[in-house]
């Protein structure tokens, strides 16, 4: 049996950064990856800001950055308008080398990484722990974890679950949406451009996107409640490109309905994308979820370190500096989900070039609360609330 410290599932950028903080503090951390690599599978669309990236503690390696956007088309169905994003400095990543670039940092610190190791089990104080009733766990409860995976047994005084959206469906599936994401070799892409687009009916409740990453290459994608994503995706290809090759197809449920209302079951910790830290409009969450691992890791090394009572700072903390924010773009998501094609068309009607120039020139777009205000204006949000109402009309009739 392996002894440890912290134990952590789950190897993407929330539980490797997790790891990276602990492994600092000078604790045995071990993750325990299911694939056969770090970074593989590659479901996220990898845009970040230089300052998300800087909060985090980490700058992209030039083989990790795949490019560096201007601007962002927005369009509906009839309508269209452009952002400039020069201003807010976004890049678009490989996650799978950036994920590597973090397991890198986790290492070098003394943190141990295992890939091809799956958790099969979790006992504690021989009760079977899964993600669905970690809640059976005391506080005070200093007994080990015991993980059994495939090929290994570990102990280890906390359990970190970092497995992404997996865990959290076991208990809450109202908040995914299906997904799929094509890596594309096109002429039609432009290198320095994010495109995205609503559409009520074929992407309900989302949209499609196509994030470009460079050489001819993009990453194009659909989501939707209740949708069948592979001849939905074909449509879209068909649409914007007059000739493409496909490298590569992922197919991942989303989440979009927040964070869970705790991350912290006893010992037992949930960061990430099993915690719902993803953004409700985008589902996005480099910067979120990776802030998410590293305050757990803070906080866990904190109560290692003897004071207990830090534990929940890492709770605290997230919910500080992201909560609000995540209420915001909540509403602003049920208010999308409630407006047909029509309604969207009337709203973008709306959006004026002086709202534009106001979030170009601003350094925080990224589908934030803040951010959706300024596109929209006082005359946009008024026509939303105009447009909803005419929408629930002819719902009815």
């Amino acid at each position: 049996m392996h002894n440890y410290d912290v134990v952590v599932a789950g190897g993407s950028v929330s539980g490797l950064f997790a790891a990276r903080e602990i492994a600092i503090s000078g604790f045995k951390v071990c993750v325990l990856e299911e694939d056969h690599e770090i970074g593989t599978p590659e479901h996220c669309g990898g845009v970040i800001s230089m300052t998300g990236l800087n909060e985090l503690g980490i700058l992209p390696s030039i083989k990790s950055a795949y490019a560096d956007i201007k601007e962002a088309e927005i369009s509906s169905l009839n309508h269209k308008f452009t952002v400039s994003a020069k201003n807010q400095k976004v890049l678009i990543i490989d996650r799978r080398e950036f994920d590597k670039q973090i397991a890198f940092q986790a290492q070098r610190n003394g943190a141990d990484i295992k890939t091809m190791c799956r958790v099969i089990s979790i006992n504690h104080n021989d009760k079977n722990i899964s993600s669905n009733n970690p809640q059976n766990i005391g506080s005070d409860d200093k007994h080990n974890f015991i993980i059994k995976t495939n090929n290994e047994i570990f102990s280890s005084k906390f359990f970190i679950d970092a497995r992404g959206i997996s865990s959290l469906i076991q208990t809450n599936r109202k908040g995914v949406l299906l997904s799929a994401q094509y890596e594309i070799y096109s002429k039609n892409f432009e290198s320095d451009k994010i495109r995205i687009k609503f559409d009520s009916v074929r992407f309900p409740g989302f949209f499609a996107w196509v994030i470009p990453t460079g050489h001819g290459k993009a990453k194009v994608g659909v989501a939707g409640n209740a949708i069948n994503v592979v001849p939905t995706i074909k449509r879209y290809l068909d649409e914007i490109c007059s000739s493409y090759s496909t490298i590569r197809k992922i197919f991942a449920p989303i989440w979009v309905a927040g964070p869970t209302p705790s991350f912290i079951r006893g010992r037992y910790v949930i960061v990430g994308d099993a915690a719902g830290q993803t953004k409700p409009t985008t589902a996005g969450g480099i910067y979120s979820c990776g802030m998410g691992g590293i305050l757990a890791g803070r906080s866990i090394s904190q109560y290692l370190h003897g004071h207990e009572e830090k534990l929940f700072d890492y709770e605290k903390n997230w919910f500080s500096k992201f909560g609000s924010e995540f209420e915001k773009m909540l509403l602003f998501r049920k208010l999308i989900e409630r407006l047909d094609n029509r309604a969207i068309d009337k709203i973008f009607d709306t959006i004026s070039k002086s709202n534009l120039d106001e979030i170009s020139n601003s350094t925080d777009f990224d589908f934030h609360s803040s951010a959706i205000s300024k596109i929209l204006g006082i005359k946009g949000i008024t026509k939303i609330l105009n447009a909803l109402v005419g929408n629930e009309l002819r719902r009815i009739f």
